[in-house]
């Protein structure tokens, strides 16, 4: 079964209403072997904020070492969101695995007019899936309520109620109390029910799961909300014996409430598997977290908040959040679906000076022109697209002013893609290259099959809604271009994946025409032009990457790196090396302290910052960038006080304060892409793609630096080369490089001496002419930076490849 008819299986079962009783969900996992058997779950209801605090437990136990399964919804961008495993979304194959599976009993069922609910199969997917992953824990927010909620089937270790409001009264119960008594239900066995709630919810609560942990100002958790700092919230929790002092990604007084119950949570588990939950790990799981879409801010000038507040208590906590910054007038866009309470949201969101009412592309999206009749006292302006909306708002806003995006997760999900979407380059060279780029989009096998002879100029690879697609595909055809839409057929719940075709000349006129159309389409050609460099010119700052491919020379001043552990280790034996690379005209030095190789033992931040700073200190002066080789931020900040110029970071920003150390000095930035870091040659990650989902992984914590203060430009991208990767899958990497030019950052290939080459004969000792070719082919496929120990060779090959393309402007003056 392909993806896009197994996500279209899914999207066609019915959504609502909810039906009393589990029998239905008991019944589909038994089908599947119940594979919530021998999982410990966490499970977490409450009107607002589960998500956040789903996200946050997971997070924690991550830090504290458990493998994690994390269940949560609605999804942004994609379905396969909802499912995730140590951070990474449930792959296209198996959830199309997982449909083929159940799809005869599904049928079944349906024939008998009893066919199980989409959310009761998606969370029969997560549990299916967290069995297949092995995890340890598996943290599930609830849907609705708790009593019949399709989560409920499991038997908690712990939970948690993070408020209640009166909300779905049709189905929970016509007061706060009736609906905290139905969330009770959640309460596990053995540990006290976790909750925030007050009133006559908690009163239902307590006669329902007899004692809880209360969370609050004078709870048994007590949480003091200490203020903003830059977009982290500053945060202190204290319990019986502990007290964590940290900041949160998720912005908002009642985020610090939300840390709180999660900090409650992780230590209830992590006393059941009989592992360290100590005050650093709380600290740093809970300030890893983050929630794309809820007070999520993206600029600064003006300042641009996107927040999917979608319900009068929602907004309130938005409205709140809002009055800790500065800023002059309140530029709001707003849409919302038609069930939802406007008036009640509106009332409760600060007035705005200026709104443009718009309409998100799903079907239950209430008009836009009765959303302006909301609002009484603003300036409004109506528009049937989001990211025109969005645009209008920016092009009033001064740059002291505030543009928000709230009303509902479909608007946010629309408006996000302005700073989201991956436009992927493909090279395609012949027919096989063709079919594989046109499949990759989720095209049936007949479209595939009759559209491959006609991938032959350029392609482009993005990602839009439904109407987009259409009108691309219908201009496309009339430029004599071809277009390529996913097979997904639901207009509500996922974007389509587009691959266009054309030669340049098509695409600049396609660009043209774009522009002065509605639904988003103008923003859409200014990521075109930037994609296909058509009539763009970058900004340069000086980095040596911007005149050709650099080479980073590798000095490991450490006893135990895979390639020259020891060589270096001294500070004299260091600078040496640094000097004779420098003689060979390296661009970068890149000085680490820390061994990442298989196996390697951690060292404390004082010991490394022992071995790297002397010798930053020396050689600072030598006439090449330094860049510190380091996952922790203490380190980073005392090379860069030492006079670093680069961070490079091989976990991805791991440490959350990273990417502000990155920020405070203005300095370029590496984030690489690693599932595990020391390399755990057990991982045996899956992809289904590793380029498509590299690129996507990356992307994530690309917007993470950038929101700390970052520009592109300085956010350099290594897709991470044998760091949970197979030997063929780097290769992929290697011959696919240029996709990463989808993230508009520049591109760092770390091969040097690595096992991928086995494939080639290359064994361990033996491995430099492989590197020395990897590094042209480098070059030659879109890297900026080549990473590697034998500078002279590879200073030679990228040579060769720069000559290459531009025989009659090379003069060897970059080396």
């Amino acid at each position: 079964m392909e993806f896009h008819e197994a996500a279209n299986f899914l999207f066609d079962l019915r959504r609502y209403p909810p039906r009393p009783g589990l029998d239905a969900t008991d019944d589909l996992l038994s089908v599947l072997d119940d594979p919530h058997e021998g999982i410990a779950f966490v499970q977490i209801a409450g009107s607002n904020g589960k998500g956040s605090t789903a996200r946050m437990v997971a997070s924690v136990l991550r830090e504290a070492g458990l493998d994690v399964g994390l269940y949560t919804s609605p999804h942004l961008d994609s379905v396969r969101e909802r499912v995730r495993v140590d951070g990474r979304m449930i792959t296209e194959s198996a959830l199309a695995e997982y449909v083929a599976t159940i799809r005869p009993y599904v049928l079944e069922r349906a024939a008998d007019g009893d066919a199980p609910t989409f959310f009761e199969v998606l969370t029969g997917m997560a549990l299916w899936e967290f069995r297949r992953q092995s995890v340890d824990v598996a943290v599930l927010e609830v849907g609705l309520g708790g009593r019949y909620d399709a989560t409920s089937v499991v038997d908690p270790v712990a939970s948690a109620i993070t408020s209640v409001t009166l909300e779905h009264t049709d189905m929970l119960g016509d007061t706060v109390g009736e609906i905290g008594r139905d969330m009770a239900t959640v309460a596990p066995r053995e540990n006290d029910i976790v909750t925030a709630a007050t009133g006559d919810a908690r009163a239902a609560i307590d006669e329902s799961a007899g004692d809880a942990v209360t969370v609050g100002t004078d709870g048994d958790v007590s949480v003091t909300h200490e203020g903003r700092t830059g977009i982290e919230n500053a945060i202190r929790l204290s319990g019986a014996d502990w007290t964590v002092e940290t900041q949160l990604s998720l912005l908002g007084a009642h985020q610090a409430e939300n840390a709180g119950i999660a900090a409650a949570l992780a230590r209830q588990v992590t006393d059941e598997f009989d592992v360290e939950c100590d005050e650093e790990t709380l600290a740093r799981g809970l300030r890893a977290a983050y929630w794309p879409g809820r007070f999520e801010v993206l600029e600064r000038d003006p300042l641009v908040v996107l927040d999917g507040a979608h319900n009068p208590g929602a907004c309130e906590r938005l409205a709140d959040t809002l009055d800790e910054f500065d800023f002059e007038n309140l530029h709001l866009v707003f849409g919302a679906l038609a069930d939802k309470d406007h008036r009640g949201m509106v009332d409760a969101l600060p007035t705005p000076e200026h709104v443009v009412a718009c309409r998100p592309d799903v079907p239950r999206a209430e008009d836009n022109a009765v959303l302006a009749e909301v609002f009484d006292d603003s300036h409004v302006e109506t528009s049937s697209d989001v990211t025109d909306a969005l645009q209008t708002a920016l092009e009033a806003a001064e740059p002291n002013d505030c543009v928000l995006v709230c009303g509902s997760l479909y608007v946010v999900r629309e408006a996000r893609t302005r700073w989201s979407r991956l436009d992927v380059p493909k090279e395609i060279d012949g027919l096989d290259d063709a079919r594989r780029a046109i499949k990759g989009t989720h095209v049936t096998d007949a479209g595939a099959y009759r559209m491959r002879g006609k991938a032959v100029h350029r392609a482009l690879k993005t990602r839009v809604r439904p109407r987009q697609a259409q009108y691309l595909k219908e201009e496309l055809l009339s430029l004599g271009g071809e277009c390529s839409i996913s097979g997904l057929n639901d207009q509500d719940e996922e974007s389509l994946d587009v691959l266009m075709l054309a030669t340049l000349a098509q695409f600049k006129r396609l660009t043209e025409k774009l522009a002065g159309q509605p639904y988003g389409l103008a923003p859409l050609a200014d990521d075109i032009r930037e994609a296909l460099s058509i009539g763009v010119s970058s900004e340069k700052h000086g980095y040596p990457w911007e005149e050709g491919t650099a080479v980073m020379g590798i000095l490991n001043v450490t006893p135990d790196s895979f390639h020259d552990g020891g060589e270096f280790d001294t500070t004299e034996a260091a600078v040496q090396q640094a000097e004779a690379m420098v003689d060979e005209g390296v661009d970068i030095i890149d000085v680490g302290g820390e061994s990442t190789r298989p196996g390697a033992e951690p060292v404390s931040d004082e010991e490394e910052c022992e071995r790297v700073v002397p010798v930053i200190e020396r050689i600072a002066e030598l006439d090449a960038l330094v860049s510190i080789d380091t996952r922790k931020a203490a380190v980073a900040r005392a090379a860069l006080d030492a006079g670093a110029d680069i961070i490079n970071d091989v976990t991805g920003l791991d440490d959350p304060e990273m990417r502000f150390v990155a920020a405070d000095y203005d300095c370029p930035l590496v984030v690489m892409h690693s599932i595990d870091a020391p390399v755990d040659p057990d991982s045996t990650p899956e992809y289904d793609d590793v380029v498509g989902d590299t690129i996507r992984e990356l992307r994530e914590r690309v917007l993470l630096a950038e929101k700390a203060g970052l520009d592109r430009e300085q956010i350099i991208v290594d897709p991470g080369i044998g760091f949970g990767k197979s030997k063929r899958e780097n290769f992929a990497i290697l011959d696919r490089l240029a996709e990463f030019r989808a993230l508009d950052c520049p591109i760092l290939f770390g091969h040097s001496h690595k096992s991928m080459f086995d494939l080639v004969g290359s064994e361990a000792g033996e491995r430099l002419s492989a590197t020395v070719a990897a590094s042209a082919l480098a070059a030659e496929r879109g890297a900026d930076i080549v990473r590697v120990h034998d500078v002279a060779e590879s200073v030679a090959a990228v040579g060769v490849s720069k000559a290459a393309n531009a025989p009659n402007e090379f003069d060897g003056s970059h080396h």
